[in-house]
């Protein structure tokens, strides 16, 4: 004869009277990057007041790095935000996801504290000859990990052109290789410390942290659509998809990506929180007030694929 189990028997009583435990059907996992921390802890909160009871699980990596823990690793994804839509693009369509929605953008700058040597002096004229100093110590991110990374080596070699100053490039990237950090808000501590002196980071990220920055020229800083032909002449090159491959990432406006991963345990729940982040007076409000200007709704390569609920936040491709 089966024993009576009090506790057990109280337990499940307890969970199918009270709405607000969570349950299987209610757990959401977040893969976002680093850049979206600040932004995304508010747009969580706001969507957790919404939906009691909802669990959100939270991984915060480079945008290559969450990438190849959904294909490599195999990891259990419902929500994955790119600072990149095109590392959704190359690493994850068609295999582990099949649609990728444009919501946000940024740009690049040079970032500092108080403690930084040469503080005052630094602008947007002589920037790279203060980093060429070799008293002045930098940091930047792992572009095989991180789009901060690579869009740091991109918006040097604009900077190249710009500033008609050849081998740049080279000379700052071969600087403090002990900096490199796997993404770019893990500079953050070593900045505010005095280690580093600065840091090639997104602008929204230093607003956000009440930190100083050199504003980089549009020509430079990847910001603008309307640049894209100009960005598009220089390139870095990546790891691909499998080990061994190479691929080429071309110098491109910034614009984030989100998609839910065909692995996702709960995509229902996962639209439902694309449904709040999407919209302008809930979550793009936030991206907003953050410092990352919105671009929704953007075209869409894959529209057809996109969820009936998610198409009104996406334009078909022309």
């Amino acid at each position: 004869m089966l024993k009576f189990n009090f506790k057990l028997t109280l337990l499940l009583v307890f969970i199918w009277i009270n709405p607000f435990y969570p349950q299987s059907g209610s757990q959401l996992t977040i893969f976002h990057a680093g850049s979206l921390t600040v932004p995304f802890e508010k747009i969580i909160d706001g969507f957790k007041k919404e939906n009691p009871g909802v669990e959100i699980l939270k991984e915060i990596a480079g945008s290559r790095e969450c990438a190849r823990k959904i294909s490599e690793l195999k990891k259990n994804c419902d929500v994955f935000a790119s600072a990149d839509y095109m590392v959704i693009d190359q690493l994850l369509i068609p295999e582990y996801a099949s649609w990728n929605l444009k919501f946000a953008t940024n740009e690049m700058a040079i970032v500092y504290s108080p403690k930084s040597r040469r503080a005052n002096e630094i602008n947007q004229n002589n920037w790279f000859n203060i980093l060429l100093d070799k008293k002045i110590n930098i940091g930047r991110s792992d572009p095989n990990s991180d789009p901060c990374g690579y869009r740091t080596i991109l918006a040097l070699k604009l900077a190249e052109i710009y500033y008609n100053k050849k081998g740049l490039t080279e000379i700052i990237t071969s600087k403090n290789q002990e900096y490199i950090r796997p993404k770019e808000v893990d500079l953050l501590a070593l900045l505010e410390a005095g280690e580093l002196d600065y840091i090639f980071l997104y602008r929204s990220v230093a607003e956000q942290h009440g930190l100083k920055f050199v504003t980089l020229p549009d020509k430079i800083n990847l910001k603008s659509a309307d640049l894209e032909d100009y960005y598009n002449q220089v390139s870095v090159e990546l790891n691909g998809k499998t080990p061994g491959e190479k691929i080429f990432q071309r110098g491109a406006s910034m614009v984030y990506g989100v998609t839910i991963p065909k692995n996702s345990k709960n995509p229902e729940l996962a639209k439902k929180f694309l449904l709040y982040l999407l919209n302008a007076k809930k979550g793009l409000k936030v991206m907003d007030e953050m410092g990352q200007p919105t671009v929704v709704p953007s075209a869409c390569e894959l529209y057809k694929n996109l969820p009936g609920e998610l198409k009104k936040y996406a334009l078909k491709k022309k």
